[in-house]
């Protein structure tokens, strides 16, 4: 049969709209954010030009000429989508409008703090790629020589790791190594030494997670056949080591950049400890005050940054693998896993065992009397700042914290393995959009509308929790894609469900289910953190983050107010670290 000219015409047209079809997506994703910050003040039900008479002097009367001169020197827009497209239209221009506070120019305070940030979160990523490969570097010099890693000791650390929470950390470092031992500066941004502290207490908890996605990758690496021809082949155990190395970086860089794009907004609470004016803390001041344009501004450069730092993912995943991605030179397996049913079994025993011990006792009974005890046979984790009993706060809390971050996980689970899976190339576009608001923020804008509570909270760190498990999905299932199993189940004309099916969930879910359990108490923290800021758990509920920002205060006075739900958060990394969703 003769085709029919123009046939081809869709297809054609299909073809050249495909390289357009992600910077569409991420263009259309950065409006929509656009308008959802301009119409803040509006959803918050409040007046914008009381909220700047507000935030410039708490003292004055909002009487109407005073929200009438506000109003006429700011020339303040009478509805979101005005002023949203007045905002838009002097961003193209480079003009990103004025402070409604301050009056002045935003577009240079921006720049200002997006250097600092930039700075700050290259440095912590920094950090966070060479922990992860330290943490990792026995185990993968031992697979070299042994084909296997051994044993549990890089999950371990790295779980410990990523289960402290930065601003735990920042804190801890403040208040010794910069107070008490003079080793840095306690505050500011001047000199490089200003961001040793910062970029530690940021990149060793990110450093953990990186180095679990790489002792991942590189138990799916050893699976492969390429592997087991090296070594019958007689290759040298450096040379293995140096291609392993090189296979789970492959894997590992995607979830780099999107760590270093994270940082540049999750740093907030890092930044306030030691007052530093960066991006993160700017929008976090500006969103607090309702100061539009300074948080459109913010919210922009962080977009593009995480744009930027996801296409840069991308670009060294497929530079990393080199022909191998496009010329079916992958043949993706199930990873090798060690069993290890004893140590997350005991590990979770204990955490249980005081769950349960805790929730057998009374968490609001107030005895001034015995504020701050030490542990003893009556309070077996001593008392906090009120004389209430730390274990029964631990066991408490820990339904609510734990709990929460189990659910946000499973959602994560659930939108980002679809979504990556769903994906047929590779490429920056929505993902990295949301993944550069912090939930920090995220957690203000739901807070402005809803309140604080843990349910606005959650909902906030889900909303950006699966980007991580979408962009390894989409990462390993861009491998999938380039197998030769894949290409000859094309060839045969088996469908795209078949294929899903038969091929691309077998291969991408458990990988991926891993990566969302092991973000369990990455996802805890965050809510941790949200309640740490006062935007999530009330601060009298046992919730571990309203404990923690209870008792840093008395990090001195009494570290074991601040180490009871700091160790309950070590232990959860623990466990859900070491549960594997296979056995080799």
């Amino acid at each position: 049969m003769t085709p029919v000219a123009g046939d081809d015409g869709p297809r054609r047209a299909g073809r050249w709209l495909a390289p357009l079809r992600g910077p569409l997506t991420a263009l259309a994703w950065c409006t929509g954010i656009a308008f959802l910050v301009g119409a803040l003040p509006w959803l918050s039900g409040d007046d914008p030009a009381r909220t700047v008479l507000r935030a410039r002097s708490a003292e004055r009367v909002a009487d109407p000429e005073a929200l009438r001169s506000v109003r006429d020197e700011l020339d303040l827009p009478t509805d979101p989508v005005s002023g949203t497209l007045g905002w838009l239209g002097g961003a193209v221009r480079g003009d990103l409008g004025v402070s409604w506070v301050t009056g002045a120019p935003v577009a240079p305070d921006i720049a200002n703090a997006l250097g600092v940030s930039v700075s700050l979160a290259s440095f912590a990523a920094l950090v966070a790629l060479s922990t992860g490969i330290l943490v990792v570097l026995p185990g993968l010099l031992r697979a070299a020589r042994a084909g296997h890693p051994g044993g549990r000791g890089a999950d371990v650390t790295g779980a410990l790791l990523a289960s402290v929470p930065d601003f735990l950390l920042a804190s801890v470092f403040l208040a010794i190594a910069a107070v008490r031992w003079d080793l840095a500066p306690t505050s500011g941004w001047e000199t490089p030494a200003h961001a040793v502290l910062p970029a530690l207490a940021l990149g060793l908890p990110a450093g953990g997670l990186v180095s679990r996605v790489l002792s991942s990758a590189l138990g799916a690496a050893l699976a492969e056949s390429w592997i087991r021809t090296w070594r019958a082949t007689g290759f040298a155990p450096r040379t293995i080591a140096a291609a392993l190395l090189r296979r789970t970086l492959a894997v590992a860089m995607p979830q780099v950049m999107l760590v270093f794009a994270g940082l540049l907004g999750s740093a907030v609470l890092v930044e306030s400890v030691f007052a530093i004016p960066g991006l993160g803390h700017t929008a976090l001041v500006g969103t607090l005050a309702q100061d539009l344009p300074v948080v459109q501004g913010a919210v922009a450069a962080l977009v593009l940054v995480g744009l930027l730092a996801g296409g840069i993912g991308v670009a060294v995943h497929r530079a990393l693998l080199g022909p191998a991605l496009v010329s079916s030179g992958l043949t993706p397996a199930v990873p090798i896993v060690p069993a290890a049913r004893r140590l997350p079994l005991a590990v979770g025993g204990v955490l249980l065992l005081g769950v349960v011990v805790g929730l057998t006792r009374d968490p609001e009974a107030i005895s001034l009397t015995a504020r701050l005890e030490p542990p003893s046979a009556a309070h077996p984790l001593g008392t906090d700042p009120l004389g209430r009993d730390l274990l029964a706060r631990f066991g408490h809390g820990a339904l609510l914290s734990a709990g929460a971050g189990v659910a946000v996980s499973l959602v994560a689970l659930v939108a980002g393995g679809v979504i990556g899976v769903s994906g047929r190339r590779a490429r920056a576009g929505a993902a990295d959009v949301l993944n550069a608001l912090p939930p920090v923020l995220v957690g203000v804008l739901l807070a402005a509308v809803t309140g604080p509570g843990l349910a606005g909270a959650a909902t906030a760190v889900a909303l950006v929790a699966w980007i991580p498990i979408a962009v390894h999905a989409r990462t390993l299932a861009a491998e999938v894609r380039a197998s030769g199993y894949h290409q000859a189940a094309v060839a045969g004309g088996a469908t795209r469900g078949w294929i899903l099916r038969r091929h691309l969930l077998p291969s991408v879910l458990p990988a991926v289910a891993r990566h969302a359990l092991m973000r369990v108490p990455h996802n805890t923290l965050a809510l941790v953190g949200l309640s740490f800021l006062g935007l999530g758990a009330p601060h009298d509920s046992p919730e571990w983050g309203a404990m923690l920002a209870e008792s840093m205060r008395y990090v001195e006075r009494a570290p074991w107010a601040v180490a009871v739900p700091a160790l309950g958060l070590a232990l959860l990394g623990v466990v859900a670290s070491l549960l594997r969703t296979e056995r080799r």
